[in-house]
């Protein structure tokens, strides 16, 4: 990172962190020192948004570190850097949600939300009772996809981060990690103190999962599972920016 970089540190409730505070075109792109824009980003701002070369837009790395840049004019519409680097420090606790494998388009579904909300890590797993199950190939092409899903997700919203989208885990695996915790509609009210939840399967949580992990409660209603993940995204991401508090 250069040394005219200029750092932000969010405060909970009150900075904007948005780049452009929130409004007009974003992207992302690998290096802001000279960032060069994907010809499926450069198609949607220059067709479907009708950028004209000089139009202005912001451009971010995808982990923390965002600037303004400008339409270049020639031939390829590449960017034009026009603006100091920004890095916004990274929120804390951060924020990781495991989800058991669901059927069809609801993986994109729950991954995009989450990633709209401003979910730090995302986790597709295995669980007991879990009816989906991916083999290695099956798996990793739905990864890629997820991860696509998280980068075009976290353009729209304008996050200056794209969330770890991790390879398909065991429960066992998650479980492990320091504030896990599963979601139950017996559990406790939410609490950072545990940041990481594991959302369970559609055939629900066996007895030796239900003793390896203490539960927090989402909803007093018994959610579908994309439904809870989303839920679980939001109570937690509105913790963390202290748009509620606990208690």
């Amino acid at each position: 990172m250069s040394c005219g970089v200029k750092r932000w540190r969010p405060r909970p409730g009150s900075d904007v962190v948005k780049p452009g505070g929130g409004d007009g075109p974003h992207v992302f792109v690998d290096d802001l020192e000279h960032p060069e824009l994907r010809d499926e980003d450069r198609h949607h701002l220059t067709r479907s948004l009708r950028l004209r070369p000089g139009d202005s837009f912001t451009a971010s790395d995808g982990a923390g570190s965002w600037r303004v840049c400008r339409l270049g004019s020639g031939p390829h519409g590449d960017a034009e850097a026009d603006g100091e680097v920004v890095y916004v420090e990274a929120p804390h606790p951060k924020l990781t949600i495991g989800f058991a494998l669901i059927k069809g388009g609801r993986p994109e579904l729950v991954v995009q939300k989450l990633t709209e909300l401003g979910v730090d890590a995302i986790v597709p797993f295995t669980a007991e009772h879990s009816v989906v199950r991916w083999d290695a190939d099956r798996g990793g092409r739905h990864v890629e996809r997820l991860r696509r899903v998280a980068r075009e997700a976290a353009m729209q919203s304008r996050q200056v981060r794209i969330p770890e989208i991790g390879e398909v885990a065991e429960f066992a695996d998650l479980a492990a990690n320091p504030g896990a915790v599963r979601a139950d509609i017996t559990g406790n009210p939410p609490s950072l103190d545990y940041p990481s939840v594991l959302i369970g399967p559609e055939g629900g949580w066996s007895d030796a999962e239900r003793r390896q992990l203490s539960a927090i409660r989402i909803s007093s209603s018994v959610l579908r599972s994309e439904t809870a993940a989303i839920g679980a995204a939001a109570l937690f991401t509105a913790l963390r920016d202290e748009v509620i508090s606990a208690g």
